[in-house]
């Protein structure tokens, strides 16, 4: 490569690998909106990316970018620092799973790849980190998850709550106050045909009615009655 991973590029690579992994396009205006930068210097970086040695993503005007092997490992060496930090931060030092999120986008960047591997074996060997989400292995291979929405639930199916897609903070503390965390249980009552609201019984909690902006947040495994 013909220079050194700076922090926007890996920004850039982390974001594009997160849109096209949730199933959407990582169109220009997509990754404008997720970085918070113009869409015209979004352009202008995926060129610039495209056209490294060896390319880190393949872009062709009008139908967005994804990743080349190689840009998607350099991805999956960022998302790792980043929820092993975040693990680290929650387990190791008292965080809450909403505090987190800035924190290791600014450490994620930084850290040595030795420090990478004792944060690891320090908190023996994390599949999953503070919200749910996999973390990438040592040899940069994303664990299959077979998690499937919320908001695809039917009345009568009952699920486990396995992560939550969600780095808003205001958002975490709600969904932590309704009892929607990892490793919760849930029946869901009711799904509304008009709004597809969900009317979810957590276990030990109260009734609540949630809305498809946060139900298409969590993913869920169903449980199987026996």
């Amino acid at each position: 490569m013909t220079e050194p991973l700076t922090q926007n590029i890996q920004d850039y690579l982390k974001a594009i690998y997160g849109l096209t992994s949730d199933g959407e396009e990582a169109s220009t205006t997509a990754l404008a909106a997720r970085l918070g930068i113009a869409a015209p210097s979004v352009t202008g970086m995926l060129q610039k990316l495209a056209a490294l040695q060896p390319p880190l993503v393949v872009y062709h005007k009008h139908q967005g970018a994804h990743l080349t092997p190689e840009g998607e490992r350099a991805a999956l060496e960022v998302l790792r620092h980043h929820r092993l930090l975040e693990a680290y931060l929650v387990e190791s030092l008292g965080y809450s799973w909403d505090a987190v999120h800035e924190e290791a986008c600014k450490l994620e960047h930084v850290i040595s790849e030795e420090f990478e591997t004792r944060i690891a074996a320090a908190l023996g060997h994390p599949l999953r980190d503070p919200h749910g989400a996999p973390i990438p292995s040592a040899d940069l291979v994303m664990p299959p998850t077979e998690d499937i929405s919320l908001s695809g639930l039917h009345s009568g199916e009952r699920a486990i709550v396995r992560r939550v897609r969600c780095e808003e903070a205001p958002l975490l503390r709600h969904l932590e106050s309704l009892g929607l965390v990892p490793g919760a249980e849930l029946d869901v009552l009711e799904v509304s045909p008009f709004d597809a609201n969900l009317t979810v019984q957590v276990a030990g909690r109260n009734l609540t009615v949630i809305g498809p902006a946060i139900s298409s947040q969590i993913f869920v495994e169903v449980v199987e009655e026996t």
